[in-house]
């Protein structure tokens, strides 16, 4: 049974839930699907706007990320303890690896036709290193170049973590430091630029963690105070720099401070989207190329759009029960039962 020092923050897995359906449908769907706008667009600002900057809730998924890891790890300090580093290594593997194979499998056998996708490609996104290497990022299934960042993310946070409360302290300031000075310096307007991905990456989470070791100061912070961020960070136009300034730096931490305080944030339908939040993310674009292929050119629009939604939650909600759980289960199973071997065969 979990701890409640490190209860789930089930609120907080409404919100990335949410955040997936926006990159899901409100950016990558309406573009591909209805690229002639949505009905009641023109007047409904916030259709307008995931539209053209919903590209921008991925550095939302960095924030919460950063934010939850803090509140699991550095409670229990597990990474502290002995062999805590190839625990947390299996963890993340479990939790990411089998849903992303099988669409990776899927992909390649689909998507043969498809230049990019070339066998050093493939290497890349089987190991999930495809950022590294551009232009495999574009290749496959594109939206796991985030994942790809976010293992970095995690490399840096469970090494730096092990050493210490200082270390870890050291190492967030200077990801944040360096993703803000990158930005400032390369940071164009609109968007997305691959040359941003890891800058964002690495300044989203540690501004994660930071957001947590201030919880208590923040906690006093009211709803409006952080409504009101909220919109200025919306709203901000940065004009000739990246709007990522305003939206990492306040909008997000903002929304997820919001979040944290509202009770309809961990009710059942939240709590089921963002368990599925992970399938949604990385099968919406296979489904979207699918209709693509399939239907003619006159048949994008709303209804298309609200097709590849329903296909992509009906899919997410198999390959979590049938693909991410058994998987995570058997990973884990393996890994414990190794764990229970090695003491006996050292001995021996």
């Amino acid at each position: 049974m979990q701890s409640p020092a490190v209860a789930r923050l089930a609120r907080l897995d409404g919100l990335r839930g949410l955040a997936a359906c926006g990159v899901a449908f409100g950016y990558h769907g309406a573009n591909h699907l209805a690229p002639g706008g949505l009905p009641g667009e023109a007047w409904l600002a916030p259709l307008g706007w995931l539209r053209h900057w919903g590209w921008t809730l991925v550095d939302l998924f960095f924030v919460l990320s950063g934010y939850i890891f803090a509140h699991v790890y550095l409670i229990a300090g597990s990474l502290t303890r002995p062999g805590g580093m190839a625990d947390f290594a299996v963890a993340r593997i479990a939790r990411l690896w089998p849903l992303h194979l099988v669409l990776l499998l899927a992909m390649a056998l689909i998507g043969s036709a498809n230049p990019a996708n070339t066998p050093g490609a493939f290497v890349a996104h089987l190991l999930l290193v495809q950022t590294w290497y551009q232009p495999f990022a574009a290749a496959f299934n594109e939206p796991t170049w985030s994942i790809s960042v976010e293992l970095l993310c995690y490399a840096v946070f469970a090494r730096m973590a092990a050493g210490g409360p200082r270390a870890l302290g050291l190492a967030a300031a200077a990801a944040i430091s360096w993703g803000l000075i990158y930005l400032a310096l390369n940071g164009q307007p609109g968007g997305p630029w691959s040359g941003d991905d890891f800058a964002r990456g690495l300044l989203g989470f540690f501004l994660g963690t930071a957001l947590w070791h201030a919880r208590a100061m923040l906690a006093r912070a009211g709803w409006p105070v952080l409504a009101l961020v909220l919109g200025a960070g919306l709203l901000i136009d940065m004009s000739g720099a990246s709007a990522l300034f305003p939206l990492t730096l306040l909008a997000w931490p903002a929304a997820l401070l919001l979040a944290l305080r509202l009770p309809f944030m961990d009710g059942r339908a939240m709590v089921w989207l963002g368990d599925r939040s992970y399938a949604i993310y990385l099968i919406h674009m296979p489904v979207i190329l699918a209709l693509l292929h399939l239907f003619d050119p006159a048949a994008r629009g709303i209804g298309l759009l609200a097709l590849a939604a329903a296909l992509t939650l009906g899919l997410s909600e198999l390959s979590f029960r049938l693909i991410e759980a058994p998987g995570r289960k058997a990973i884990r199973k393996w890994w414990a039962a190794r764990q229970s071997v090695r003491p006996a065969a050292s001995a021996a």
